[in-house]
C-alpha cells in the first residue's frame, strides 16, 4: 500500500531536528512540520473528512501549504490546490467541479484579498460543507466574521496521526489545467504517479539531505509541488519559501540561506540575468560557490539565456518537459549524459515519448510532430470528464498538444503548442523557433511571437519585445535584424516594444492576452 504522506512521516522520524522550511526569519524542522500536519489531519478527521474526500487548498508559498497538503494526504483524502490569483467566481467553479467537502484558504494580503474572494466563493457555491481561513498568525481570529480559522481547527488536536493506507492507484492530487481552451479540467494524479516522478527527480538530480531548495515557483503548480516540495521532503532537504518571485528577492535568498538548487521557468532566469546592479548588491561568487544545480521547465529555455546563466554561476541547468497531466516530468536532461543545448532531454525512466502527424502516424526522426506520452507518470484522467479523458488519452498515449521533434539519440526538442503555430501564406511557422533567434539580439530581454489575421496571407507574424535595462532599439531595426537571420516567410513584419509581457502565476507568457490586445 502506498501513501506519499509516508515520506514526511519517515523523514520526521529519522531526521526530526533537520531544518525543513525556512520562511523569512521563521525556521521549522521536520518534527514540527509533521506535528503540525498531524494536528490539521486530526482536526479535519473530526469534521468528517476521510479517504477519497476532496479538499481544496488556496495558499501561496508559505509554511501552511506543505502542512495542509500533507495533512490531507495523511487522511487518504485528495488535495485540490488552486491558483491564488483566482477570483470568487473561478474559485466557486473549482469547489463545485471537484465536489470538495472542505476548503482551506489563506487570508491574503491588501493587494491579494484571497480570503475575501475565497469566503465569497464558499458561500456562493453552497456545495462545500467546511471552510477554514488560514491566518498569518494562527492564534488570531479571521478578519471575516463567521469564518473559522485553521488555528481553531488545530486547537487541542494531537500532534500524532498515522497515515491512512492507500492503493497506488488512489487519487492523491487533482491539478486543474489552465483552461486556455475552455473550462479548467482537473487532472487526477495517483499516489503512484507522484511517488515515481519525485523519486526519479531525486535520483537524476542526486538530491539529498544536504540540499537547500529555493522554492519560488507556486506550490499549487505541479513543478514546484512535485519536483521541489515533494522531492525535498522525501530526501530530507531544506525548503526556502519565497511566495512571489522577484529577482532581487531571489538573489537575497540564494545568498542568505546557502541555496544549492534553484528551479524556475525561463522568464525567471532572464529576469535574474538582467537585474541591474546585481554584481554590486549581492556576493555572486558566494552564491555560485553554494549553488550546484539549476532546474528549468514550463517552457523551453532560450539557448542564449541558458549559456549566459551557466557561465555566470558555473552550474549546469537541467531542463525538463512535462504537463500537469504527466505528474509533471516526462523528459529530463541526463546530468551524466551528453549535454545538448536546446533540448529538454530524453524520456524519463518509466515513460515513453513519440511524435505523430495529424493522422496519428509516427513521424521520422528529425521531423516535426505532436508529442505523445505513455508511462507511469500519465494521469488517471480528468475528474468526472470521461469524454475529455478519452480524447486526451488514446490507446494508452497522452496527447500533449505540443509540437516537437526528436533526434536519433532520443533527445526531445519543443517547438510550440499546436494552437500557437502560425500558418503564413501556407507555410507553418513555429513562434518558439523565431523567439530563439530573436533572443540573440543584444537589446532584447524577452520576446513573444504570435500570429495575427491577415487578408492575403491568412496570418501575419508579430513580435512583442521587452528590452534589456539601458538598451534601445526600434521596431524597424528589429525587423531588419530578423530579416537577415530568418527565411523570408518567417521573420516578423510587425514588432511592438512593450514594458511588460502578460504572464501566468508560474511565469509563462500569456499569448492569448497578446492576441486579444492585437484583435
Amino acid at each position: 500500500m502506498l501513501n506519499i504522506a509516508a515520506n514526511l512521516q519517515r523523514t520526521a522520524q529519522y531526521s526530526p531536528t533537520k531544518l525543513a522550511i525556512q520562511f523569512m526569519d521563521k525556521s521549522i524542522n521536520y518534527a514540527q512540520l509533521n506535528g503540525a500536519a498531524n494536528q490539521i489531519a486530526n482536526g479535519l478527521r473530526a469534521k468528517g473528512i476521510g479517504k477519497g474526500d476532496k479538499v481544496v487548498l488556496a495558499c501561496p508559498n508559505l509554511p501552511f501549504f506543505p502542512m495542509v497538503y500533507y495533512a490531507i494526504l495523511k487522511l487518504g483524502a485528495v488535495v485540490v490546490p488552486i491558483n491564488v490569483l483566482l477570483k470568487s467566481g473561478e474559485i466557486a467553479y473549482h469547489l463545485t467541479d471537484s465536489e470538495a467537502k472542505a476548503f482551506l484558504c489563506f487570508e491574503g494580503m491588501p493587494d491579494l484579498p484571497l480570503g475575501q474572494e475565497g469566503w465569497k466563493a464558499f458561500k456562493d457555491a453552497g456545495t462545500c460543507a467546511n471552510f477554514f481561513m488560514i491566518t498569518a498568525d494562527p492564534t488570531k481570529p479571521s478578519a471575516i466574521e463567521g469564518a473559522p480559522t485553521l488555528g481553531m481547527l488545530m486547537h487541542g488536536q494531537s500532534p500524532v496521526c498515522d497515515y491512512e493506507l492507500t492503493s497506488e492507484t488512489d487519487t492523491a492530487v487533482i491539478l486543474y489545467t489552465s483552461g486556455t481552451t475552455g473550462k479548467p479540467k482537473g487532472a487526477e494524479l495517483s499516489h503512484s504517479n507522484i511517488a515515481l516522478n519525485l523519486s526519479m527527480v531525486n535520483q537524476l538530480c542526486k538530491i539529498d539531505i544536504n540540499d537547500v531548495h529555493l522554492i519560488t515557483l507556486p506550490l499549487f503548480h505541479s513543478f514546484g509541488q512535485v519536483v521541489q516540495m515533494n522531492s525535498a521532503i522525501q530526501a530530507g532537504a531544506t525548503m526556502v519559501l519565497l511566495p512571489r518571485f522577484d529577482p532581487a528577492a531571489a538573489f537575497a535568498c540564494l545568498q542568505q540561506f546557502g541555496v544549492t538548487i534553484f528551479a524556475g521557468v525561463p522568464t525567471m532566469y532572464i529576469a535574474m540575468l538582467n537585474l541591474p546592479g546585481a554584481e554590486e548588491k549581492f556576493d555572486l561568487k558566494a552564491i555560485s560557490d553554494k549553488l550546484r544545480l539549476g532546474l528549468s521547465g514550463g517552457a523551453a529555455m532560450p539557448v542564449e539565456v541558458l549559456k549566459a546563466f551557466e557561465a555566470k554561476f558555473g552550474i549546469m541547468i537541467l531542463e525538463g518537459y512535462g504537463l500537469s497531466e504527466t505528474s509533471p516530468a516526462a523528459t529530463f536532461t541526463d546530468p551524466n549524459g551528453e549535454r545538448i543545448a536546446g533540448s529538454v532531454g530524453r524520456a524519463v525512466p518509466g515513460c515513453e515519448v513519440k511524435l505523430v502527424d495529424a493522422e496519428g502516424k509516427t513521424v521520422p526522426v528529425g521531423e516535426n510532430g505532436e508529442i505523445l506520452i505513455r508511462g507511469n507518470n500519465v494521469m488517471k484522467g480528468y475528474y468526472n470528464r470521461p469524454e475529455a479523458t478519452a480524447d486526451a488519452i488514446r490507446n494508452g498515449w497522452f496527447h500533449s498538444g505540443d509540437i516537437g521533434k526528436v533526434d536519433a539519440a532520443g533527445n526531445v526538442y519543443i517547438l510550440d503548442r499546436v494552437k500557437d503555430m502560425i500558418i503564413r501564406g501556407g507555410f507553418n511557422v513555429y513562434p518558439r523557433e523565431l523567439e530563439e533567434v530573436m533572443m540573440a539580439h543584444p537589446a532584447i530581454a524577452q520576446v513573444a511571437v504570435i500570429g495575427v489575421p491577415h487578408e492575403s496571407h491568412g496570418e501575419e507574424i508579430k513580435a512583442f519585445i521587452m528590452l534589456k535595462p539601458g538598451q534601445t532599439t526600434t521596431p524597424d531595426e528589429v525587423i531588419e535584424w530578423s530579416k537577415e537571420r530568418m527565411a523570408s516567410y518567417k521573420y516578423p513584419r510587425l514588432v511592438e516594444i512593450t514594458p511588460m509581457l502578460p504572464m501566468t502565476a508560474t511565469g509563462k507568457i500569456l499569448k492569448r492576452e497578446l492576441r486579444v490586445k492585437t484583435a
